[in-house]
């Protein structure tokens, strides 16, 4: 089903053709490729030098919606190009809630008092800086502001989702209003992990060694599950629920049928505004199905702040200060007010690609495939009916994933399970936009808690269902794994 934005006029834009200042330019060394829209990840088009082939679109990423205008620090701040007069107005509506202050209730601006009672932020843009990733903090004391850390405890509560833990519920909250009492501090030291590429050339990981600190309310549940998780940027989100139902179905392939080492699979949730079973899309676990239920979810968990479709806070029977606490109404975010925030974090665009057609990222492209990395970043989709705003249908989109769950091995393994995602299996992440976060947030940190520093560490820490990938990656000369880095930066 899909929940259009309550009092808010859809208009369509059917035009998705490029103009001329957006297509190839006259250094482009292999043929375009003309037709019909790329659409499964076998099709990456490949010749026989070594050097993949450009593809008619790819360089404006999320179709007619890409934000062809604004690069550097800004790059994740543009609505989608094609969004109607009347949805880009209400996304600059939306935008204005997502980064206010929101503060405790009772409050004389009741249209943004019910802050927590416990919270990690005060504003959606305080994870998510200029709509962009955020980063772990590096030691001990740091702020750790836009990461959090998710708790469970084994077993499935009555929807299949995750049961938090009894006393702290589903995620550690660093803040508190008033006189609430915070549950908790997160802290992380990084320890190193050595390596060396089959070239002999040494290189360095790190794993975040998790410590939670100052514990407000006693100790946690003896089988406590903990995963830091960082706030991924933002673009492309709308495009991403645009993405058909049948197509997901037929890049499944739970049982690994065809014997390829790949077995995909959607994962099964809860669908909050629905009471229903659905696919789920967004969280690094897929643990959300819409926008919409993301955006409800975070403003719950991350502020405290309830909606009509996540109606109750993080507080739990032993937290009596914040069960206590005054509320900002019910629901504290009006209808009208989370509508506009959601078509936001929908139509925030996808930066245009920088570079698509040199020898070196035509080479990285080509290395990318033939180390198999697309069988699971699917490079592209054609949207359809399920896109939450009808400016999204019908696009070619380049987004790198297939959104399915695939086993990453046991060391990015958290042990915990979110409905069907076992501890070891992650969402695959869009790669889109990637390579512009040092410009906006002033970091290249990658993977679920940010352990990653730059591609070719989160590359490395591929393993599971990605390890031949990973072992190609390793096994690669100096150049081609520049070149295979410079492709990704450039997506």
């Amino acid at each position: 089903m899909r929940h259009t934005f309550r009092g808010i006029a859809l208009l369509a834009t059917t035009s998705c053709a490029p103009g001329p200042d957006k297509a190839p330019s006259a250094t482009t060394t292999a043929t375009v490729e003309t037709g019909d829209p790329v659409v499964d990840s076998a099709d990456t088009a490949v010749v026989d030098d070594g050097l993949a082939e450009v593809e008619e679109g790819e360089w404006l990423p999320g179709g007619a919606a890409t934000n062809t205008l604004m690069l550097g620090s800004n790059a994740f701040l543009r609505p989608a190009e094609n969004l109607s007069e009347e949805n880009e107005a209400l996304f600059y509506s939306g935008n204005s809630w997502f980064n206010q202050d929101f503060v405790a209730a009772p409050s004389s601006t009741d249209t943004r008092d019910g802050l927590g009672p416990v919270q990690n932020a005060r504003s959606c843009s305080g994870c998510h800086f200029k709509d962009g990733r955020a980063e772990p903090p590096e030691a001990p004391g740091d702020d750790p502001l836009g990461t959090l850390v998710r708790l469970s405890i084994p077993g499935a509560d009555a929807s299949g989702g995750p049961i938090g833990d009894p006393v702290y519920g589903g995620q550690l909250h660093d803040g508190g209003i008033d006189d609430v009492p915070v549950e908790g501090e997160l802290s992380i030291i990084w320890e190193e992990v050595a390596g060396t590429y089959d070239d002999g050339t040494a290189y360095t990981l790190r794993r975040p060694i998790l410590d939670i600190v100052h514990l407000g309310y006693g100790r946690m549940h003896a089988d406590v599950r903990r995963s830091v998780r960082v706030a991924p940027h933002m673009v492309g989100l709308g495009l991403l629920e645009g993405i058909p139902e049948a197509r997901l179905d037929a890049l499944e392939d739970p049982d690994d049928a065809d014997g390829d080492g790949i077995s995909g699979r959607r994962n099964i949730v809860w669908h909050a505004e629905d009471s229903t079973l659905a696919t789920g899309r967004f969280g690094w676990k897929a643990e959300q199905p819409t926008v919409r239920t993301q955006s409800a979810g975070a403003f719950a968990g991350d502020l405290g702040i309830t909606t009509s479709i996540v109606e109750s806070d993080d507080c739990t029977d032993a937290q009596t200060a914040c069960k206590a606490a005054a509320s900002g109404g019910t629901p504290e975010l009006d209808d009208h007010l989370f509508d506009r925030v959601a078509l936001y974090s929908a139509a925030v665009a996808v930066p245009v690609r920088r570079a698509w057609d040199t020898d070196r990222i035509l080479r990285g492209k080509w290395l990318f495939a033939d180390a198999r990395c697309d069988r699971c970043h699917t490079p592209s989709h054609t949207t359809g009916t399920e896109a939450p705003i009808p400016e999204f249908e019908g696009l070619l989109i380049w987004p790198y994933t297939d959104l399915l769950l695939h086993d990453m091995g046991p060391d990015l393994s958290d042990e915990r399970q979110v409905f069907v995602a076992e501890g070891s299996e992650w969402r695959t992440p869009p790669l889109w936009g990637l390579g512009l976060v040092p410009d906006v947030n002033g970091h290249d940190t990658l993977l679920h808690d940010g352990r990653a520093r730059g591609f070719a560490e989160a590359i490395l820490w591929h393993g599971g269902e990605a390890e031949a990938s990973r072992d190609a990656f390793r096994a690669m000369t100096a150049p081609d794994r520049d070149a295979l880095v410079a492709f990704l930066e450039s997506l």
